[in-house]
């Protein structure tokens, strides 16, 4: 008979949840259909800009099956919904601002006749100019998308400055310039936007959802619909990915108000993917300037960047993300002189938001590839410039923040270089077949985790002794396929000595678990585990010392914790925790404490213009190496293999840490080759995966997943957060091997074959692009 699988710390352990997610028992949220279901669905303004006339229902209220049809009227809440910036209408009453905002709420018995119902919405809008272009946003007689705001169509403008800045540059012996344009991403996961919500007889607003922060949630609805946000129950099973797109309200808030008008009956939305792609969150398209000084050895003495995000219609977190781009902008080096100017632009193109990388993959391919033209123009190898410059921990960062945590960008490097795939790279370049060349890239990246200064980044854990001798954790962050679920119960295992069968979690339920924030910016396991490791040593003793009463012995010690039971050493006699917990009055069997995320203090003369979220005192780190060939005659980009070594504290469970990287890598590059919403005068070209191409597994190279382990003090058994630090690399280092195969300089994503060819052909006949001719000319 084989043993239970173990549970712990340092060794791979199985999924908790793999089994029932195989085998098909494990329900999401899309899921549950309870009895006597209504559908609910949003009739969508179909056009970027325009002034609302009328929204007219009387036809689809009379369709066969249609119970309710609600527009801006019905809302009785403040109608506006945000995570920060509470710009955003739960249904747009006066206008409409890009193609996705919704005019009407459907309720109909079934999905045949919601949609009959939704053709029958006829919403009369009288159209706008349109800005779709974040410097024609800039302008002075542009359109204004909120008319409200002051600030015409910016969100957010602000300077990061260290040293002496700009003027910096004017010293420097080597300078080289260059732009850089990265477009919106859609997350692509496979549970798409979706939930279920009803109101209870009591008047509570019950919702399962999917979703990245449901006690969030709670307070996104009630502001929105005029709610007491206690009244408001949130479950949130596990998702089937979110990669960022569901951290804020989708279907929330237009759920709870299906529910308050059903009668009591529950509501279930579900977004197909076009709608998805029409009125889900995207990843900010963003324009980058980088200016970059160096001595003629290669060291780094000035930075000068202008990075403009385009946040679409509403702020969503669009100041945020522009705030870890801007703190990320000088990548993981030493840059005493840095002036960073960052700017987040209304537009009426989609709304963008979190998605993996947070704002830090964009400005990463600016940092890396200016970098690269550095390495090229001093005849420098790529790495070795890097190694020159990485940041050390006591170092300063590019923003002013002394390292004072764990910092190991430069044992990275060190452990790539000696990879013998690195190593082999000139021979295996010149052994290129026929009409193909073939080129290596790399990129040393960083990503902060938590939510930075300014936010209570905090978790609060919960564990049970339950009456069946099982020790229980109710989480409060969501486990989005990342994996955290199982963390929790490695850690758990390893404090009670329990193994798989002794242990187990439950998804966030606000009913029964305690707020511990988003799943989101690498924090999870971090500052959730911090709490969870107080808590299970808090139980532990509790029920030793509880066991030495019920065994009458004078004393806790000699006690151990053992799988099912405890165990007094010197007599050698067993007390069953099944028997103990029936023994015990239930605030005996739990544990509750909170853990916080640790902040940096520096007093920074810059970058005040940030109320939230800036700056960071922990980073991950990552040195990725890609090999590609690029097709002469086609200009495809195949990648052949591929190296990533990452640091992020102490690894707690090596399968899932290869599995982090492994997706973030496969996610980045899509990124890298293919992935572009396609987005034309506000509308999205892309809107479905028959058009919008993501990398299948057959896309994907070898992969070479290596830890550079450093402890970090702060982190439970000195872990830090691994799920963003992968995406920030494929983008620059697979454009730096096409460079390095082909020489064609590269400067927007994505690398398709069109493009690819493109700048192969402007090379071979000596023309530059528009963009560099206007810089030139400047």
């Amino acid at each position: 008979m084989s043993r239970p699988n173990p549970l712990e710390i340092g060794r791979p352990a199985t999924r908790i949840d793999g089994l029932s997610k195989a085998g098909g028992a494990e329900l999401y949220s899309i899921d549950h259909y309870p009895d006597g279901l209504l559908w609910a669905g949003v009739k969508r303004a179909g056009i970027p800009h325009g002034r609302i006339l009328a929204v007219h229902t009387d036809e689809a209220e009379r369709a066969e099956g249609v119970v309710r049809v609600l527009t801006r009227k019905d809302v009785t809440g403040t109608n506006r919904q945000g995570i920060v910036h509470k710009d955003q209408p739960v249904l747009a009453g006066s206008k409409v601002r890009h193609c996705g905002d919704p005019v009407a709420l459907v309720l109909a018995e079934s999905r045949e006749a919601l949609a009959r119902a939704l053709g029958l919405v006829r919403a009369e809008i009288e159209p706008l100019p349109g800005v779709f272009d974040p410097e024609e946003a800039l302008k002075p007689d542009a359109p204004r998308v909120h008319e409200e705001q002051a600030k015409g169509n910016v969100l957010v403008r602000a300077n990061i400055e260290t040293g002496q800045g700009k003027t910096a540059l004017r010293e420097c012996p080597v300078v080289v310039r260059g732009e850089y344009e990265v477009p919106a991403q859609r997350h692509a996961y496979l549970e798409t936007e979706n939930g279920v919500a009803w109101l209870d007889n009591d008047g509570v607003l019950h919702m399962t959802v999917s979703t990245q922060a449901p006690f969030r949630d709670r307070f996104e609805i009630a502001h929105a619909l005029g709610l007491n946000p206690m009244r408001i129950h949130v479950l949130a099973p596990y998702l089937g990915g979110g990669f960022g797109g569901k951290d804020g309200s989708t279907v929330q808030c237009l759920l709870g108000l299906a529910a308050l008008h059903a009668g009591g009956r529950p509501v279930k939305m579900c977004w197909d993917r076009e709608e998805s792609f029409l009125a889900g969150y995207t990843r900010h398209a963003v324009r980058m300037r980088f200016s970059l000084g160096a001595d003629h050895d290669g060291t780094l003495r000035a930075l000068h960047c202008r990075l403009l995000y385009d946040t679409g219609a509403y702020a969503h977190l669009g100041g945020e993300v522009l705030a870890l781009g801007m703190e990320h902008a000088g990548g993981p080096y030493r840059i005493p002189n840095v002036l960073i100017e960052g700017l987040a632009i209304y537009t009426n193109n989609p709304v963008a938001g979190a998605m993996r990388g947070f704002g830090v993959a964009q400005a990463t391919f600016g940092i890396e590839r200016i970098m690269d033209a550095l390495a090229l123009k001093l005849s420098m190898d790529p790495l070795e410039l890097r190694r020159k410059n990485a940041l050390r921990r006591g170092d300063r960062n590019a923003c002013g923040v002394t390292l004072t945590a764990s910092t190991g960008i430069e044992s990275c490097i060190d452990e790539l270089s000696r990879h013998p795939r690195w190593r082999e790279r000139q021979e295996w370049k010149r052994a290129a077949p026929c009409f193909k060349l073939r080129g290596v890239g790399v990129a040393t990246v960083h990503n902060a985790i938590g939510y930075g200064r300014g936010l209570p980044d905090t978790a609060i854990a919960k564990v049970e002794l339950t009456p069946e001798g099982l020790f229980r954790i109710y989480s409060g962050v969501a486990d989005m396929g990342q994996g955290n679920a199982t963390a929790y119960a490695q850690i758990a295992g390893e404090i009670l000595c329990q193994d798989a069968s002794g242990v187990e979690v439950l998804q966030p339920d606000t009913a029964l678990s305690h707020p511990s924030g988003s799943a989101t910016a690498g924090r999870t396991t971090y500052t959730f585990g911090k709490a969870l490791v107080k808590a299970c040593e808090d139980l532990r003793l509790k029920l030793l010392a509880r066991a030495a009463l019920v065994l009458f012995v004078e004393q806790p010690e000699g006690f151990a914790l053992l799988p099912g039971l405890i165990r007094h050493l010197p007599t050698g006699r067993d007390l069953p925790l099944a028997r103990l917990a029936a023994l015990l009055p239930e605030v005996d069997r739990f544990s509750i404490r909170e853990a916080f995320m640790p902040v940096a203090q520096d007093s920074l003369s810059s970058g005040k213009e940030f109320m939230l979220g800036y700056p960071h005192l922990l980073f991950s780190h990552a040195a990725h190496a890609a090999f590609v060939e690029v097709d002469q005659l086609t200009g495809k980009v195949e990648v052949a293999d591929y190296i990533a070594v990452t640091e992020a504290g102490r690894v707690l469970n090596p399968q899932t840490f290869e599995q982090q990287v492994q997706g973030a890598m496969a996610q980045g590059l899509g990124y890298a080759l293919c992935e572009d919403m396609r987005i034309k005068d506000g509308r999205v070209l892309a809107n479905n995966l028959a058009t919008y191409i993501i990398p299948t597994a057959l896309d994907v190279p070898d992969m070479h997943c290596k830890s550079a382990e450093i402890v970090e003090p702060s982190g439970p058994f000195g872990m830090k957060g691994v799920g963003e630090i992968g995406f920030n690399g494929p983008l620059p280092a697979v454009t730096g091997a096409v460079q390095d195969a082909c020489g064609a300089d590269i400067r927007r994503a994505p690398l398709t074959a069109e493009n690819v060819l493109t700048a192969m052909r402007a090379r071979r006949t000596g023309r530059i692009g528009r963009t560099e001719r206007a810089r030139r000319k400047s």
